[in-house]
């Protein structure tokens, strides 16, 4: 059998327990176009190993295609198509991550006021759906493939909820939005929909003007103009500018910060927070508590104010 079609009995075989694997299926048969889809058992571990590392260095994509493809090849050696996996034996450490960037409320602003610097005509997306991208990253935490993917049917503006589907470890999850990014979705979909809609209501949520979806490497590269508008650069310290993604790790610190200045019990919320933005793992989300000097002064006013409650109380 050719890798393409173990592929598809693989998929078969998940979605019969009622896993939908949509981003996986679309990693999985790039897997197979870059093997030059041979016959399986003829998969070599170095095409495996090229395949893993891709054009970059190692990162967490390597480990997210590593887990597919072992779940293919567990799958192939339970039926007989293979003997053994061409797996490598040594998983490699990732390298240090870059320092997350966490916008203030001011530089948010800025951004927003600054994609005025692609009301172009002649760029093919539109200043206002930009726009709307950023409030709604902000307002939700979401990764920015998870927005790009975006269908018309996964809003629903009346519930103010949206269908994240399919995620990064594969997953879907529901996301309240808030007044404000409700708002500007709403206006969005009514601009949106004076573009062409290629598919109906699976259309993209965010479309250039032809009404193909917004990609990945398109968006971040009008993201640049609007951050090199906004006079946003390098912090002191730091080779690089802030990224798009960095208005996820924003998102969740803004939240921290709000709780704690709400005297919430932010232990307790952590776990909704994990949820919300689609961790798998709440050391992912306990992360935040530390990221800025901001939220450290706010967790030692808190510990401060429980410290006196235990003396009063002693």
């Amino acid at each position: 059998m050719k890798v393409s079609q173990v592929i598809s009995c693989y998929l078969v075989s998940r979605r019969s327990v009622g896993v939908r694997l949509e981003s996986a299926e679309r990693t999985l048969y790039q897997f197979a176009k870059a093997v030059g889809d041979c016959e399986f058992k003829r998969v070599s571990p170095k095409s495996v190993s090229k395949f893993l590392l891709g054009s970059g260095s190692i990162s967490t994509s390597w480990y997210l295609k590593y887990k597919l493809l072992n779940g293919l090849y567990r799958y192939a050696i339970a039926r007989g198509y293979v003997d053994k996996a061409p797996l490598p034996s040594d998983i490699p450490a990732l390298p240090p991550s870059l320092t997350p960037h966490v916008y203030s409320t001011e530089e948010i602003q800025r951004l927003l006021d600054a994609t005025v610097v692609i009301n172009n005509p002649c760029c093919p997306l539109q200043a206002s759906s930009l726009k709307s991208l950023l409030i709604l990253l902000y307002g939700t935490g979401l990764r920015v493939s998870e927005a790009l993917s975006l269908k018309i049917s996964d809003i629903n503006l009346a519930e103010k909820i949206i269908t994240v589907r399919d995620t990064k470890f594969y997953k879907t999850r529901l996301v309240p939005l808030g007044e404000r990014v409700s708002e500007e979705l709403k206006h969005h979909i009514i601009r949106r929909n004076s573009l062409p809609m290629p598919d109906g209501v699976d259309s993209a949520v965010f479309a250039i003007r032809s009404g193909s979806a917004l990609g990945y490497r398109q968006v971040n590269d009008w993201f640049v103009q609007v951050r090199n508008a906004a006079r946003i650069g390098a912090p002191p310290g730091e080779k690089k500018p802030p990224r798009l993604h960095d208005l996820r790790h924003t998102a969740a610190v803004h939240r921290v910060i709000h709780w704690y200045r709400s005297d919430e019990d932010v232990q307790r919320l952590l776990p909704h927070l994990a949820t919300y933005l689609g961790h798998i793992n709440i050391k992912s989300t306990q992360r935040y508590l530390t990221m800025t000097p901001e939220l450290l002064e706010e967790a030692s006013l808190r510990f401060a104010v429980y410290a006196e409650m235990e003396v009063d109380h002693a």
